[in-house]
């Protein structure tokens, strides 16, 4: 007779356990099959969380994606805090700074004049908060240092993307790239916000949280200007222009775009929608960028640009844009003419109306500094102008010099320059190698960023965090070995 033999030891405690753990998922999941409403949610989530959790620390590229995605295409929660409410893309990067922390070991500094601009321009910024809480208050000091732990995302992205290495012990490296985000994804995602923004200011959906008051006299009624998800108008043109330039260099370089499978047409297609959106933006000052952009990449690439191509390319696209301004915007289309030939016409007399207001404020600044010129030993703490009456009254400086000065004093003026120096001076060496994609990563940082640097005469550009850490990666992409 043969008697089955009954397990034991270490092999029966495993089955046990095994029998153990699917009876308890088992229970778990029928709990969830007959739970309703928020009680089937609330029960599901912490599944969801684990399975978010583990692909997160598989792929160390994921959290990038994700976090570009949901910046570009998520609204700011419905919550009363702050100008706009809390953006969902902040836990986004919470995670990405938990996934580096884990993984301390796969970190690789490396010296560079690079690294250190942007941590001597941080620390200008922190010491700030000091001044901030003296002259304004706690709150506006904490406010202010919220501010440039957003600032700081951009940062941690560029330093992801050029010094953490996937390890698989000693003196081994994985196949595993952190900043191997697709290119081709991030511009669909780009496009799709852009395309929103057309459509929000067809349509004008209800704003989802706050928002900057810009808005357009037309004889049919008052418009917000285009913004889309973003805060502001001027956010989103930024936008188009960062990702107008990519178009132009990847039509000069047959850079990663193309590389990644996509078509001429896709790139094309999208390019007139980014420019559509950037019109409708209502932006002058991003239409100058593009302008200084371009003019950089053809300094740049002066042997290689197609004048005829350049031309074909640009008047279709100008004529789609026209077309469709014209079809379905005609009062928009007309009024943004006349202002663009009327800028011109006041910039042509040097008359101060063409600053739209700027002056005044840049003379209440300068005036401040003036009769206090000790402030600018240290400044009266980052972003506090539009918040604090320190000066007299709340002012909104739109020049990211001028309020460098003003909030971080002498300091932060210098590292705001050398920061620029470093990122033009990174992005001209990476335009210049033989490696194709540093050359084109390179070559788009670095036209763009002269823009940039431009464009801060009339707008503080560093304060649009949701849209900053795209730049970032293209400039550790540009710059990493």
């Amino acid at each position: 007779m043969i008697v089955p033999r009954i397990p034991g030891g270490h092999a029966g405690r495993d089955m046990d356990r095994r029998l153990l753990a699917g009876a308890v998922l088992a229970a778990y999941a029928a709990a969830i099959a007959v739970a309703r409403g928020p009680a089937m949610w609330a029960l599901a989530a912490p599944l969801i969380l684990i399975a978010a959790g583990v692909w997160l620390l598989r792929f160390p590229n994921a959290w990038l994606g994700l976090f570009f995605t949901v910046a570009f295409l998520a609204p700011p929660l419905p919550v009363a805090f702050g100008n706009s409410g809390p953006h969902p893309a902040i836990a986004i990067a919470a995670i990405g700074v938990a996934v580096g922390f884990i993984r301390l070991r796969d970190w690789r500094f490396e010296r560079s004049f690079l690294a250190g601009a942007i941590v001597f321009f941080f620390a200008a910024m922190i010491i700030s908060v000091a001044p901030a809480a003296i002259y304004s208050g706690t709150d506006l000091a904490l406010a202010s240092l919220a501010r440039i732990g957003l600032a700081g995302i951009s940062a941690y992205v560029l330093f992801y993307v050029t010094s953490f290495h996937v390890t698989a012990g000693p003196g081994r490296v994985l196949n595993v790239k952190p900043a191997s985000v697709p290119l081709a994804l991030i511009y669909s995602i780009a496009v799709a916000a852009a395309a929103f923004a057309i459509l929000d200011f067809y349509f004008q959906f209800p704003a989802p949280a706050g928002f900057g008051p810009q808005f357009i006299w037309l004889d049919t009624g008052v418009y917000r200007r285009a913004q889309g998800l973003f805060y502001e108008a001027s956010t989103l043109g930024n936008f188009c222009v960062f990702f107008l330039v990519m178009c132009a260099v990847e039509l000069v370089k047959r850079g990663a775009f193309f590389k990644g499978g996509a078509s001429r047409i896709a790139l094309l297609g999208g390019g007139a929608i980014l420019v559509t959106a950037l019109i409708l933006s209502y932006s002058r000052s991003c239409l100058v960028a593009l302008g200084v952009a371009l003019a950089a990449l053809a300094v740049l690439e002066r042997r290689r640009i197609n004048l005829a191509r350049v031309a074909a390319v640009t008047a279709i696209m100008l004529a789609a844009v026209t077309g469709a301004l014209a079809r379905f915007f005609p009062a928009y289309g007309e009024l943004y003419w006349t202002r663009l030939s009327g800028s011109v016409n006041l910039a042509l007399e040097s008359n101060a109306r063409v600053f739209s207001g700027r002056i005044e404020s840049w003379n209440t600044l300068l005036q401040f500094l003036g009769r206090h010129p000790w402030h600018a030993l240290v400044g009266v703490g980052y972003k506090t102008l539009p918040y604090s009456s320190f000066i007299g009254q709340p002012v909104v400086a739109d020049n990211m010099y001028l309020a460098i000065l003003v909030e971080t004093g002498i300091i932060g003026l210098a590292a705001l320059i050398a920061l620029n120096f470093a990122i033009l001076r990174a992005g001209y060496r990476a335009a210049r190698s033989p490696d194709p994609d540093r050359s084109f990563y390179g070559a788009w940082i670095f036209c763009f960023w002269a823009a940039e640097t431009v464009q801060m005469l009339s707008a503080d550009l560093l304060t649009f965090w949701r849209v900053l850490p795209v730049y970032f990666w293209v400039l550790g992409m540009a710059v990493r070995r």
